[in-house]
């Protein structure tokens, strides 16, 4: 009698084998004269070389499928245990316009042209800079894009990062650690992250800094090379901080600026690091602009409305709204 132990690693145990382990007895009953037993995160098999190795390949299969859907189910054991049974899957069919598969097996994809746009500017260029209002997916697209990246080996780490600008309330009074205290301004990041990679897994890359999350001050000093990378809210970063942000780009390196102009919540007198820049790089070949609209709204559909009011109430009313930018040249434009 032959014995291999398969040891399942940045795996959700209770998703990949199941409630009680139903997912293993499934497979271990279509293998009667061989014992597969899970304790823990290793699954041991004993019985005879050939079907040794026909269960070695079907948790193979398994554990390729959990890393892509973030999920196995009864049906997905019976596809691998009968690969040439017809019917129905839960999965839904590999399409050029999925981005990555999330963590409950939903499928991520641009819901609207503009961010379309945003995944083909991505793919085409390694600075993109993206603009839009509240809930046009911006933040949501480029977590995705660099979750592929990642998945792909194609990016061997995600940086993501946002200026911490304080609201009425002074970093050094509130209460914990400056992870405590700069976690609320990441935490729809976190959200993205989430729903796009399983709790452990995740939890395995922030601990082994395959995915950062901090704030912009931490990028000073660093080459960030064969990553990608997301600055966020970059509407209020300072010119300054701006520079600094776009000088770390390293060999390898993706990059996605995102923000929304008018949502500055810089100092009245601060001009914003993302208008300037803009005005800056233009010109500049290589580089990716794209432009989100109210109509690329996915949340709430008052959230577009509340947009579309705002925009014509600081065209018409409150003129020192009004960016005096020149207009740039978006992928969304012809």
């Amino acid at each position: 009698m032959v014995e291999k132990i398969i040891t399942l690693e940045n795996i959700s145990l209770i998703d990949f084998l199941g409630i009680e382990n139903q997912n293993i007895k499934q497979l271990a009953a279509a293998f009667p004269s061989s014992k597969i037993i899970s304790r823990g995160n290793e699954i041991k098999i004993q019985g005879k070389t050939p079907e040794i190795t026909k269960i070695n390949e079907i948790l193979s299969s398994l554990i390729d499928h959990y890393h892509k859907y973030g999920k196995i189910t009864h049906t997905s054991v019976n596809r691998y245990l009968s690969p040439d049974l017809e019917g129905d899957d839960e999965l839904i069919p590999t399409s050029p316009d999925v981005i990555v598969y999330g963590s409950r097996g939903n499928v991520i994809k641009a819901k609207t042209p503009n961010q379309q746009k945003l995944v083909d500017a991505i793919e085409k260029n390694d600075l993109v800079f993206v603009l839009g209002p509240a809930g046009s997916g911006k933040t949501y697209v480029a977590v995705a894009m660099a979750v592929r990246a990642l998945k792909n080996k194609e990016v061997k780490k995600i940086i993501i990062s946002r200026p911490v600008v304080e609201a009425g309330e002074s970093l050094g009074f509130l209460p914990g650690d400056m992870k405590e205290k700069v976690d609320p301004y990441l935490r729809p990041i976190y959200d993205a992250l989430e729903d796009m990679i399983p709790i452990e897994k995740l939890k395995f890359y922030q601990e082994n800094k395959i995915i950062e999350i901090a704030p912009l001050a931490y990028m000073r000093g660093r080459t960030l090379s064969s990553a990608f990378v997301l600055l966020d809210e970059a509407q209020n970063t300072t010119p300054m901080q701006m520079k600094m942000f776009l000088t770390r780009m390293g060999q390898g390196a993706k990059v996605v600026v995102n923000g929304d102009r008018s949502q500055v919540d810089l100092p009245k007198k601060q001009k914003s690091g993302l208008s300037e820049t803009l005005n800056i790089l233009r010109d500049v070949k290589g580089i990716g602009f794209v432009e989100m609209k109210s109509e690329d709204v996915v949340r709430h559909r008052l959230v577009r409305d509340i947009v579309d009011a705002y925009t014509k109430f600081e065209e018409r009313v409150v003129p020192e709204y009004r960016t005096e930018d020149r207009p740039i040249r978006m992928a969304n434009e012809s």
